[in-house]
This record gives structure tokens, C-alpha cells and sequence, in this order.
């Protein structure tokens, strides 16, 4: 959660209503009160919706999974402007990654016995930025500690030589911490 609690840091002003029936206000406002699009959008039915809005049922009452769902769609549509503006300023400007996390790599022979820990600061290279912004949309933790792994990569090997982003696979562990920022 590390990396995606330092992005939303850096490139969201407020975070998402803390109270489930606050994050079903934010999503019925999104989709303008259109209760089929919520329910589609949550998995659970229209009906269930309309109750909901009714105040005839709570939606604190609900099932984990949908209230897991409700945080993941808020999130997805959560300040699009602040982060599209973001995103464009990295695109123009350049994004940086600092770190101190333990560093291992994975290859055809295997994976390193032992990680060690390093503090490196790396640029990000400029095709990932669309693809970071997109997995910070998304909440995809997994895809961002990847595409931080990429990022930080070109400083255990040279490109075009034998040992490849193909072939050695760097992985990212035990993060200490993690910043992003604007290049310059």
C-alpha cells in the first residue's frame, strides 16, 4: 500500500468520503442519480439501488464485497481533473521515483538469494507515466510496485546488453519508503 498511499499523496488534494453511505453519495452523484449504472457498476440490482436511496436500507449493512466494489468505483472516478492534470504535468515535465526499498532480481537461473536494501532515484520513463496514472485510477498496487520496478531497472543493468529488461526481472520488496515527483 506503500506506493499507492505516495502517489494519491502527491497527486490527489483530498481522499475519498471516509463513510460507505458517503462513498454511495459520490457515486450516485457521478452517475447523476441513474440507480441502473450504480447497480450495474456495483454488482447488485437496481432494485437494491432504489432502496438504498430510498433510505430503506443502509448501505453499511451490505456485504464486504460491495462495499470493497463501492471504494474501488469512488476511487476509479475520484478528482479526474486534479489527476489528469497531474498526469499532463508529468508528461510534460518528467516523473521521478525515490526509494529505499530491498532490490532482488529474478532470471532464467533463478531468483537472488538475497535482496539488499537500496535508496535509488530514478526517472520514470515516459511511456509508463500513462500507465502509472492509469493503475493509481485503478487502486492496482500490484501493477504500480511492477511499474516501479521498471522504473528504478535501468540502474542494475545497460540496455542492449546480454542482461535485458527481458531477462533479468528486477523486483521491488520492503519498501522503507517511496516518493514520486515532478523531473526539475
Amino acid at each position: 500500500m506503500k506506493i499507492l498511499q505516495s502517489l494519491r499523496a502527491k497527486f490527489q488534494t483530498r481522499d475519498i468520503p471516509k463513510t460507505p453511505q458517503g462513498r454511495f453519495n459520490a457515486l450516485m452523484r457521478r452517475e447523476k442519480g441513474n440507480t441502473a449504472r450504480v447497480a450495474e457498476r456495483l454488482g447488485i440490482s437496481r432494485r437494491q439501488v432504489q432502496r438504498l436511496v430510498k433510505g430503506e436500507r443502509k448501505i453499511q449493512n451490505s456485504k464486504p464485497e460491495t462495499l470493497g466494489r463501492l471504494e474501488g468505483e469512488v476511487r476509479k472516478d475520484h478528482q479526474p481533473r486534479v489527476t489528469a492534470k497531474a498526469q499532463k504535468e508529468a508528461q510534460d515535465r518528467g516523473l521521478v521515483i525515490e526509494t529505499r526499498a530491498a532490490v532482488g532480481f529474478s532470471s532464467d537461473a533463478g531468483t537472488t538469494d538475497d535482496p539488499r536494501m537500496r535508496r535509488l532515484t530514478e526517472e520514470v520513463p515516459p511511456e509508463l507515466i500513462p500507465e502509472v496514472f492509469e493503475a493509481l485510477r485503478n487502486g492496482d498496487e500490484d501493477r504500480l510496485n511492477e511499474l516501479a520496478a521498471r522504473s528504478v531497472a535501468p540502474y542494475f543493468y545497460t540496455p542492449g546488453t546480454a542482461a535485458n529488461e527481458n531477462e533479468l526481472g528486477i523486483e521491488l520488496t520492503d519498501i522503507d519508503y517511496i516518493e514520486w515527483d515532478y523531473r526539475g
